[in-house]
């Protein structure tokens, strides 16, 4: 019996056997370490973002903005971590270990009800501070993955539409640890337009907050006035109004105008601009060159990079609709700069009722002038469609909202733009429709010859 073991163990098979026996132990075994070695690697090396449209995706703003942290941050997150959705952990995991100044604490809602009144929070909600400005702010989760509640009444259900982790946590960080307040008023009384949510929610993400100002009632601009915007007015400002947004500018303040579909003459507006070195062509701006798909009147502008305001642009993609042209001048002093940053190409036309004059139009430029130890900016945009919803919401691809916010931002120079657009959470499906030779050999020639090459090893084995 010994002897029928000893051969049974000693035969080819055996050993043949004992080789896949260790092979598959070895393999294991590389495995666990693989996987205990990776376990150990940091949250931003051993998470690949493989979601559709890159919802973990982390820009090199908030990478800039994280790596000069130097104040430690505290994020408290007001939910029962078992039941979080797993995409606002991941992603939390993976813009905390960005910076060794963030630190996570999960608080349990349930176990601890106490806490959230001692906080003053919600449940689902991510309260982000900082101990040495004492300033806080909180994120909900509703903000974060955001849903369109209108859907429920077509669908029956709720469907998301939007992932904004990273718009709504930069954001945050840089509110916690900037203790400068910038207030926005926008001017009401001349027809204007209102601000988009899209707009409104830029401007908060950059910590601005908002108010309306009517110039011929209270006469006169807030002292807390960080930047006074003119958004599409459709009839002119009054002789005060021009004079008091005059002395505004010349004691440093900071004025944006977009132009608005204003139904009579605007001497006054027209005035304040020619003092800048900016004088409105009459008529609408066409272009032949550079219109969505022979359009004329929807523009791309030609977008000048040294201006600094296409920062953060990908594609430099920017759709004005029935824009205005300007043509620069002289400004009033010498002392004031006047530099266009948007243009039509040379073969842009001013066209009115009864004439098309040719030429290059300027759609948007930045008037600057030193005083004391301020730097007065005027801003002029020619369409108030820059940031109409009706715009920017038909055509996802355009960065209009970027190059606004990046032109807010350009008038302090301690402030740059972290306003990040959320990522849309859309299913993308992929289709034959439009085939090439490339997807038909990945999809069909791969594995055909794969198959082909497997039967002939096969059928050579069985004749051997």
């Amino acid at each position: 019996m010994q002897d029928r073991i000893k051969r049974l163990f000693h035969s080819a098979a055996s050993r043949n056997g004992s080789y896949s026996v260790g092979a598959i132990v070895l393999v294991i075994a590389i495995v666990i370490v693989v996987n205990l070695i990776a376990g150990q690697l940091p949250e931003k090396v051993k998470r690949i973002d493989i979601s559709d449209n890159r919802i973990y995706e982390i820009s090199d703003k908030s990478k800039k903005i994280l790596k000069k942290l130097d104040t430690e941050i505290t994020f408290k997150i007001f939910a029962e971590k078992e039941k979080t959705d797993d995409r606002i952990k991941t992603f939390i995991n993976k813009y905390a270990s960005l910076s060794d100044k963030i630190a996570v604490e999960w608080i349990d809602p349930v176990l601890h009800p106490s806490e959230l009144s001692a906080n003053n929070v919600e449940s689902d909600t991510v309260l982000i501070s900082c101990k040495d400005t004492q300033k806080s702010t909180t994120v909900a989760f509703g903000d974060i993955i955001v849903s369109d509640d209108s859907s429920y009444y077509m669908t029956g259900s709720v469907s998301e539409t939007q992932f904004d982790g990273e718009g709504q946590f930069t954001s945050a960080v840089k509110y916690v640890t900037d203790d400068v307040a910038r207030k926005v008023y926008y001017t009401t009384g001349h027809g204007e337009d209102t601000f988009s949510s899209s707009v409104s929610d830029l401007l908060g993400k950059n910590n601005m907050e908002e108010e309306e100002l009517n110039l011929i009632m209270t006469g006169k601009i807030p002292e807390d006035c960080s930047l006074l915007i003119l958004n599409g007015p459709s009839s002119d400002i009054t002789e005060e109004e021009k004079e008091t947004i005059t002395s505004y500018l010349a004691s440093g303040g900071k004025v944006f105008l977009l132009l608005g579909e204003a139904r009579e003459d605007t001497p006054n507006l027209d005035g304040l601009m020619k003092e800048y070195g900016m004088e409105q062509e009459k008529g609408y701006i066409a272009d032949m060159q550079r219109s969505y798909q022979g359009n004329y009147y929807y523009i791309f502008p030609v977008l000048d990079a040294s201006s600094g305001l296409t920062e953060g642009m990908s594609s430099d993609m920017v759709m004005l609709v029935n824009a205005h042209g300007m043509n620069m001048s002289d400004p009033v002093r010498d002392t004031i700069t006047t530099t266009p940053f948007m243009t039509t190409s040379s073969d842009g036309y001013a066209v009115t009722e009864d004439n098309q004059k040719q030429g290059t139009y300027t759609l948007g430029a930045v008037a600057t002038e030193t005083v004391g130890d301020e730097e007065a900016r005027f801003t002029v945009i020619s369409a108030g469609t820059l940031i109409d919803s009706q715009v920017t919401d038909a055509f996802s691809t355009l960065e209009n909202l970027t190059l606004f916010s990046n032109a807010v931002a350009a008038n302090y120079d301690d402030m740059e733009n972290v306003a990040i657009e959320p990522k849309s959470l859309e299913v993308t499906y992929n289709t034959m429709q439009h085939a090439g030779m490339i997807s038909i050999a990945v999809i069909f020639g791969i594995p055909l010859v794969i198959l082909i090459y497997g039967f002939l090893r096969w059928l050579k084995r069985r004749k051997a």
